[in-house]
């Protein structure tokens, strides 16, 4: 058995293929942990998961001393093969290991070995990039576009492309935007025409010195990409606008000043822009949080993609970020149509 580090970096990536893969190339069996069940409430959703493979570990599920208790019937699955069904909270046969939110949580454990047909479509669905469904009841697992679940089958999983995001841009906005994305887990690629040769100093970031619009088609932008025009040069933003806002991208944003966005808007109608592309337009970029130092705008910029990506996910037909509670202060919308009316903060 392998202690847990002290510090639980394991934890920070929420997506948990990359250390499947890592197990399955190195010829490993490996145990998925799948949180199938919350009640009360809880730290982490259904579906939440945990990989454990010798010199392998990603995932959490409460922060507290769950993962430990978790990792030791981990690795007793991984010698014997029996997959678990494990319980914390009420009714749990482990009464000294309290969730501090009061919840009751389920977790399934599976071994997998690194041939099994259904980890190797999932991991074949990351690297082309489309959605793909795990079905498992711990013994039997199966993975595809149309899986649908069986009697006994518990977990229940919903895997779709990692998340992108494409900055235009070069100044320390630009790469604050850039280097959060990063740290956030986007598949992140900054864009600056007639950049440096040398790449910036920010591990895990791709870049690109062609021209925004070459690039952008190179990118093949689909849903689950976000594009962020951060450049402060019209003519750049504006070839990186009318590839980015056609397209099947999830998020298009423009950093810029509100009170020259209605000019900014009418130049892509001018230039035959339809109108449902550029009513796509999130503008001025970012969620306003009343801050315009680079990493206040990234925060408002990142805080903004995953509003909306996690409104998507729940169903919601809305293009604005989640509003407040009943009886809060409204917060500014995200369209662009909208913001251009709303003259009462500059941007950049």
């Amino acid at each position: 058995m392998e202690p847990l580090p002290e510090w639980p970096m394991f934890g920070v990536a929420e997506d948990v293929r990359p250390a499947m893969r890592q197990a399955r190339d190195s010829g490993e069996a490996q145990i998925l942990a799948t949180l199938v069940s919350v009640g009360g409430g809880g730290p982490r959703p259904e579906g939440t998961q945990m990989v454990f493979a010798p010199g392998v570990l990603a995932g959490y599920f409460s922060g507290g001393c769950v993962e430990g208790d978790v990792a030791g019937h981990a690795w007793a699955c991984l010698d014997d093969g029996e997959p678990r069904t494990l319980v914390y909270g009420e009714g749990s046969p482990w009464p000294d290991i309290r969730l501090l939110c009061g919840a009751r949580i389920e977790i399934v454990l599976e071994r997998i070995a690194p041939d099994d047909p259904a980890l190797g479509e999932v991991l074949a669905a990351e690297a082309e990039r489309r959605p793909v469904a795990y079905v498992s009841d711990g013994r039997r697992r199966s993975a595809g576009p149309d899986v649908r679940p069986w009697p006994g089958a518990k977990v229940i999983k919903a895997y779709e492309p990692t998340p992108r995001l494409v900055v235009v841009g070069g100044d320390p906005t630009a790469l604050a935007i850039a280097e959060l994305g990063v740290k956030s887990g986007f598949e992140t690629t900054l864009v600056r025409p007639k950049g440096p040769q040398a790449p910036p100093p920010i591990a895990g970031l791709a870049y690109r010195r062609d021209e925004p619009d070459v690039a952008l088609r190179a990118l093949d932008l689909d849903p689950w990409t976000a594009v962020a025009v951060a450049t402060h040069d019209l003519d750049t933003d504006r070839a990186a606008l009318q590839v980015a806002l056609p397209s099947a991208a999830g998020y298009v944003g423009l950093l810029g000043a509100r009170r020259r966005l209605a000019g900014r808007l009418a130049e892509l109608e001018a230039a035959g822009m339809p109108a449902a592309a550029v009513s796509r337009l999130h503008a001025p970029i970012g969620l306003d949080i009343g801050g315009k130092a680079p990493f206040e705008v990234a925060v408002s910029v990142i805080g903004e993609i995953t509003a909306l990506r996690h409104a998507r996910a729940s169903g919601s037909t809305s293009t604005t970020v989640p509003g407040p509670a009943a009886g809060a202060s409204a917060g500014r919308p995200s369209s662009a149509s909208a913001a251009a009316n709303t003259l009462t903060r500059e941007e950049s």
